[in-house]
């Protein structure tokens, strides 16, 4: 199974001014990432104090992974880093050995 390294960012341009409202949103959001976490697909999740960003690890198809961060469009972006473990990159050596 593919895995990924996310990195999200609130959309600034649709962050309420608002601190109430600003927090309901973002409390929706968390429901929204507590709902992916219990359902397995993000592995991992956390932000970056004060920067209205922060990461989190995702594994699934790429179908999946698309989908995932769909639903939470337009109000945060994600950059998107596919990760080799381990072994993969065991296996890269052992081919680069011969």
């Amino acid at each position: 199974m593919a895995k990924h390294l996310l990195i999200w960012r609130m959309s600034n341009s649709r962050v309420p001014v608002d601190p109430k409202e600003r927090g309901t949103a973002w409390g929706a959001l968390m429901a929204m990432v507590e709902n992916d976490i219990e359902s397995g697909a993000i592995k991992d999740w956390g932000a970056f104090p004060g920067e209205g960003k922060g990461y989190c690890t995702f594994e699934g198809t790429n179908l999946e992974l698309m989908k995932m961060t769909q639903q939470y469009s337009p109000f945060v972006e994600f950059e998107t880093h596919p990760v080799a473990s381990v072994l993969e990159v065991k296996d890269l050596i052992k081919g680069l050995s011969g």
